[in-house]
C-alpha cells in the first residue's frame, strides 16, 4: 500500500521544478509569473484540486468555494495546491445523455493528471456522472488521490410537504397529467424543490455513487453525506486537503484499495441502501479500470443476502439531509458489518472496520434496524432470459410488488420520439396490462444510454388511476425514479438484440422472483425476423460522439470505452 516516507526529490513534481535545466528554469520562472516562491512548490507536494464546479450546474455550485477550503488543508499541510478545472457534467442540461460524457470527463481527469507537474489528487463532484468519471480517471492516471463529494442539497419543501428532488417531480407530473393538482401547485413545486447547492437528496444515482466511493474506501470516513451546505462540509474540505499531502508523502497507492472485496462491500453498500440501478453500470466500469471483472450475477447474488436498510426515497420515506443527522453512510454499514470486508483499507489509512468504531444509527425510523429492514433483500435484481441474455436490472424497492411476476402483451416503441408522439394518443391500444417496450435507448441507440427508462403512464390510464405498469427498455433510469421498470437489456437493441425483435402484442413475462425477462415468441419466428431486421444508421460521424458509437461497451461491460480498461500502461511523460 505505501513504502517508506519519500523524499523531497523523489517527489514526481520535482521532475518539473527541482532540476537544473534550461527546462527547471523555465518551469519555475512560470510558477514565479503566477507570484508563487520558489520555495512554496519545489521539494512541496504539488496537490491538484480537480474541480468540476460550473456555473451552469447547480450541484457543484459550491465548489469554488469548497476549493478554498481544501488549499487552507493543502497548505496548513506543507503541500501546494493547485486547482485545475475539469469537464463538469450537469445531469440537468447537457442532452442528449450525461452518460454520453461519463468517459469524457475520466479521459480529461486522467490526462491533466498525467500530464501535469501534480504529486496527488483531491476530486471534488458529485453530480451523477462525476463521481464515477473522476474516480476512473485518477485510477488510470495512478496518483494518490482523495474523493470529496459535493454533498447532497437541503430538503425542499412545498405547502408543508417535505420534497425530494427527482422522485417528487415524476410523482407530482402524474399528478398534474392525471388532473389532480392545479397549475398553481405545480408552479410552487417548481419554486419550492430546490432550494440550495448540491445534489439530488433523494438516494438518486448522485447520493448512491457518493456513498459507494465511501465503502470503497476512497473517501475521509462519514464525507459521503454532508449536506453541501453544513460547515462540516467546508471542515471535511480542510481535512481532504491535509490528508492527500500525507499521502502523498506515504507513497499511498489508491487504486490498490480496490480489490475485489472491496468492490463487494461497495455492492452490499448499495443494496442495503436501495441505491440506484445506475450504480451497477459504473460499478463495473470501475472495476475494470482495477482489472477486476465483475458479472451482473455477482451484483444479484449479493442483493438475496443483504437487508434495505435506507429509508430514504424513492424506495423510502426520508431525504439525504435526515439519513446524514441519522448516523450517515458509518451508521448503515454498521448495521451490515457482518456482511462486510471489515479488513478493507481506506484512504485515511485505517481499514473498513476501524472506521466504523462507535459508529450507530442515532434514528432508526431512518435507518432501520436488521429486526426491522425496510425490504428484507437488497433493491436490485438481475434479470436474464431470452429477452435479456446478457442481462437486465429492475429496482424491486421502488416497484409495485404486484407488478413483479406478470405478463402482458407489449406496446413497443421503435425510439423516444415515437413514443412521445403516441404514448398521449386516445386511440393507442393499450390497457393496465400492457407491457411497455421502449427499442433504441442504450449505448449506441441513445446514444449514451439516456434515461428513459421510466416511461411515462399513458394519459388515459393515468385519469383512470393507474400509477405504474411493466416499463422495459435498453435505456437507463434516474436513481430518483420508481417504478416495475426494467432497464439496462442487453445486448441492446441497436445493435441487432432480441428487444429489437420485439412487436405489438408479443406476450412478455416477467418473472423477478426467478429473475427471468422472456419473449414468449418462438425460436423459429425470432429467427425470421433477426434475418429481416436492419440496423439503424449511426447518428453521429464526427468527434468525441463517432469515437463514442466506435469503442464503448454495452451495459454489462459498463459502457467503458474498451481502450480505457485495465491493461497495458500509459509511460509517464518525458519532460524535455
Amino acid at each position: 500500500m505505501m513504502g517508506s516516507r519519500k523524499k523531497p526529490e523523489e517527489l514526481r513534481s520535482f521532475r518539473w521544478f527541482g532540476v537544473d535545466s534550461m527546462r527547471g528554469f523555465s518551469h519555475r520562472s512560470r510558477m514565479k509569473q503566477l507570484g508563487h516562491r520558489r520555495e512554496d512548490f519545489v521539494g512541496r507536494p504539488v496537490v491538484a484540486i480537480v474541480n468540476t464546479w460550473s456555473e451552469i450546474n447547480p450541484c457543484h455550485a459550491h465548489l469554488r468555494e469548497r476549493a478554498e477550503s481544501v488549499k487552507r488543508g493543502v497548505w496548513q499541510a506543507g503541500g501546494f495546491p493547485v486547482e485545475i478545472p475539469a469537464f463538469s457534467i450537469t445531469e440537468t442540461y447537457i442532452k442528449p445523455s450525461p452518460m454520453l460524457y461519463r468517459n469524457l470527463l475520466a479521459m480529461d481527469t486522467e490526462e491533466l493528471l498525467r500530464s501535469l507537474p501534480v504529486d496527488g489528487a483531491v476530486l471534488m463532484g458529485g453530480c451523477d456522472k462525476t463521481t464515477p468519471a473522476l474516480i476512473m480517471g485518477a485510477i488510470s492516471a495512478g496518483l494518490p488521490f482523495v474523493y470529496l463529494p459535493a454533498g447532497p442539497m437541503l430538503r425542499g419543501n412545498w405547502n408543508g410537504q417535505a420534497l425530494g428532488s427527482g422522485t417528487d417531480v415524476w410523482k407530482y407530473w402524474q399528478e398534474r397529467c392525471a388532473g389532480t393538482i392545479t397549475e398553481q401547485d405545480w408552479n410552487e413545486i417548481e419554486d419550492g424543490i430546490a432550494r440550495s447547492p448540491g445534489f439530488c437528496m433523494t438516494m438518486g444515482t448522485a447520493s448512491t455513487m457518493a456513498a459507494l466511493a465511501e465503502a470503497l474506501g476512497l473517501t475521509l470516513p462519514g464525507a459521503s453525506s454532508i449536506p453541501a451546505v453544513d460547515s462540516n462540509h467546508k471542515r471535511m474540505a480542510i481535512e481532504c486537503g491535509a490528508r492527500i499531502v500525507e499521502m502523498v508523502w506515504e507513497g499511498f497507492d489508491t487504486a490498490g484499495l480496490l480489490t475485489r472485496e472491496a468492490f463487494e462491500n461497495a455492492i452490499t453498500v448499495d443494496m442495503a441502501i436501495g441505491g440506484s440501478t445506475n450504480a451497477i453500470i459504473h460499478l463495473v466500469a470501475l472495476a475494470g479500470r482495477c482489472g477486476v471483472k465483475l458479472e451482473l450475477k455477482a451484483f444479484d447474488a449479493i442483493s438475496r443476502r443483504v437487508p434495505v436498510l435506507a429509508n430514504i426515497r424513492p424506495s423510502g420515506t426520508f431525504l439525504m439531509e435526515d439519513f446524514y443527522y441519522a448516523g450517515g453512510i458509518r451508521a448503515l454499514m454498521a448495521q451490515i458489518r457482518d456482511l462486510l470486508h471489515l479488513n478493507c483499507r481506506t484512504v485515511n489509512g485505517g481499514t473498513v472496520g476501524e472506521n466504523l468504531q462507535g459508529a450507530r444509527p442515532v434514528n432508526t425510523d431512518v435507518i432501520r434496524n436488521r429486526e426491522k429492514p425496510l425490504a428484507e433483500t437488497g433493491g436490485t435484481a438481475i434479470l436474464f432470459g431470452n429477452l435479456a441474455p446478457d442481462g437486465a436490472v429492475i429496482k424491486t424497492s421502488a416497484a409495485d410488488p404486484q407488478l413483479l411476476t406478470h405478463t402482458g402483451p407489449a406496446v413497443v416503441f421503435k425510439n423516444y420520439t415515437d413514443m412521445a408522439d403516441r404514448i398521449d394518443r386516445e386511440d393507442l391500444e393499450i390497457t393496465p396490462d400492457s407491457v411497455l417496450v421502449l427499442q433504441n435507448a442504450g449505448p449506441l441507440g441513445g446514444p449514451g444510454m439516456p434515461e428513459w427508462g421510466m416511461l411515462p403512464i399513458p394519459g388515459k390510464l393515468l385519469r383512470q388511476g393507474l400509477r405504474d405498469m411493466v416499463r422495459i427498455s435498453d435505456a437507463r433510469m434516474s436513481g430518483t425514479a420508481y417504478g416495475t421498470c426494467v432497464l439496462h437489456v442487453s445486448p441492446e437493441s441497436f445493435s441487432g438484440g432480441p428487444l429489437a425483435l420485439v412487436k405489438d402484442g408479443d406476450q412478455i413475462t416477467l418473472n423477478v422472483p426467478g429473475r427471468r425477462l422472456d419473449l414468449n415468441v418462438s425460436e423459429a419466428e425470432l429467427a425470421d425476423r433477426r434475418a429481416r431486421w436492419t440496423r439503424p444508421s449511426v447518428k453521429y460521424e464526427r468527434g468525441y460522439l463517432s469515437l463514442y458509437a466506435e469503442r464503448v461497451t454495452q451495459a454489462h461491460e459498463g459502457c467503458d470505452f474498451d481502450f480505457l480498461q485495465h491493461g497495458a500502461e500509459t509511460p509517464e511523460p518525458e519532460i524535455h
